[in-house]
């Protein structure tokens, strides 16, 4: 990120905040979201890829650590389910392990654009159903494996495994649940992808962080009063944001097929 002009680093800091607000607002999109724009200021994306992995590894374990010890302080007899279903982690980390290290090698190469494509287009049918209050649902969620194993491979290739993660995720558990369970496999997956990284080489950005750190502590900041809000709302409500989280997040990927 070396000369960058002075309205650079400025859209830099602004899209940080904005992954920031993204990530811990819904508990995905915050690189999905943010990377086509921040590779329109500045086309490095292994400049970029490393920030947003070690942010994402800080505010999520910041974020459960903190869920946890409320829990705890909770006053006695006061019910509570906690906020990550370890069921769900315990089906879906088993079945995206292999298919994440199979994407992280690159052993199997299918054309990106094609891959990238047909996902963004399934996902956008799927945030529709949620935006129109149609849920789609499979019956007995047989499909959900497969959604599970292609989420493992493409969070091992890219970063938009959330949208075929997404629905299988809020369709298992209480809405209350969804955003730190997702954290947490979200941190298993990206350290994966951060050890990849440093096993190649890439450099981590590390003075980098010194000031886009703060730029996405303000996002989190402002993502966790809408989290708090989503949540208080009903569940129809809770759903359409999602939907509506999920279909930005694919017109964001169609649009960065279209213009690449």
């Amino acid at each position: 990120m070396a000369d960058l002009a002075a309205w650079q680093y400025a859209a830099i800091a602004v899209l940080f905040v904005w992954s920031g607000f993204v990530r811990s607002g819904l508990g995905f999109g915050g690189a999905v979201l943010t990377l086509p724009f921040l590779l329109m200021v500045d086309n490095a994306p292994l400049v970029f890829l490393p920030l947003i992995a070690v942010h994402l590894l800080f505010f999520s374990s910041l974020t459960i650590a903190l869920a946890h010890w409320r829990s705890r302080r909770a006053p006695a007899g006061t019910p509570s389910t906690g906020t990550v279903n370890w069921t769900f982690l315990r089906y879906a980390l088993p079945l995206m392990f292999i298919p994440k290290l199979i994407g992280v090698a690159g052993v199997i190469t299918l054309p990106a654009n094609i891959v990238s494509g047909f996902i963004f287009v399934l996902v956008s049918v799927y945030a529709m159903s949620y935006i129109l209050d149609r849920p789609f649902q499979t019956r007995g969620g047989r499909f959900d494996p497969w959604l599970l194993m292609l989420g493992g491979y493409v969070s091992g290739t890219s970063l938009i495994a959330a949208p075929l993660v997404v629905p299988v995720a809020a369709s298992r558990m209480p809405k209350e649940q969804v955003r730190d369970t997702l954290f947490v496999l979200w941190f298993v997956l990206v350290a994966v992808k951060l050890i990849a990284f440093v096993i190649g080489g890439v450099d981590l950005q590390w003075v980098h962080h010194l000031w886009l750190l703060p730029c996405a502590t303000v996002g989190h900041l402002l993502g966790l009063k809408f989290h708090a809000y989503t949540l208080r709302a009903e569940t129809r409500v809770f759903f359409r944001v999602l939907g509506i989280g999920l279909l930005s997040v694919s017109l964001a990927g169609l649009l960065r097929l279209a213009v690449a």
